[in-house]
């Protein structure tokens, strides 16, 4: 699997066009809501977003920008996890799964500030090569638990939330 793979994967996943009026992201396209698609260039309207604008958009913003190409040098499952979990709740939500995660897991004493530097990069290095493919799976584990953490405080913090957490909880476990 390829950073081109895991982007067409969240691509399919989040669809096409939708303006579902208790969605608190407004108007999106492919996933991309409106805010991210101006201030990425985009001024015509959503319903005309093409797929290979938000996949550029995935591309520089929720793969580049916070670091998950470099993950997935280590471990693709894990890009593709922060990849998905940043696309739907903000890259560094994710990032900051990642970092507990590890310091759950290990001894780095990260801390979960949400930015992935070198330090969370070798972190995630020595504990894949510490645990191997059983640890990779654990700590997917642990990714998916907190994300399912996450979509329930949303849904019991604002009633209309409550629509969308059947749909969220398909991220992870499908």
């Amino acid at each position: 699997m390829t950073i081109d793979d895991i982007i067409n994967g969240v691509l399919k996943n989040e669809g096409g066009y939708v303006n579902d009026p208790r969605d608190a992201g407004g108007e999106t396209n492919f996933g991309i809501t409106e805010k991210v698609a101006r201030a990425r260039g985009w001024t015509a309207a959503m319903k005309a977003l093409p797929r290979e604008f938000a996949f550029e958009v995935y591309r520089g913003q929720y793969v580049i920008q916070p670091g998950f190409g470099l993950v997935a040098n280590l471990s693709v499952p894990i890009a593709a996890e922060l990849v998905d979990t940043g696309v739907n709740m903000g890259p560094a939500i994710a990032a900051r799964f990642l970092q507990r995660a590890l310091n759950l897991l290990t001894e780095a004493g990260l801390t979960v500030d949400g930015i992935l530097g070198e330090k969370s990069l070798k972190a995630l290095r020595s504990f894949l090569d510490k645990r191997g493919p059983e640890g990779e799976k654990r700590l997917l584990a642990l990714l998916n638990a907190f994300q399912g953490t996450r979509y329930a405080e949303l849904a019991e913090s604002r009633a209309a939330n409550r629509a969308f957490i059947y749909g969220w909880l398909a991220r992870i476990a499908p």
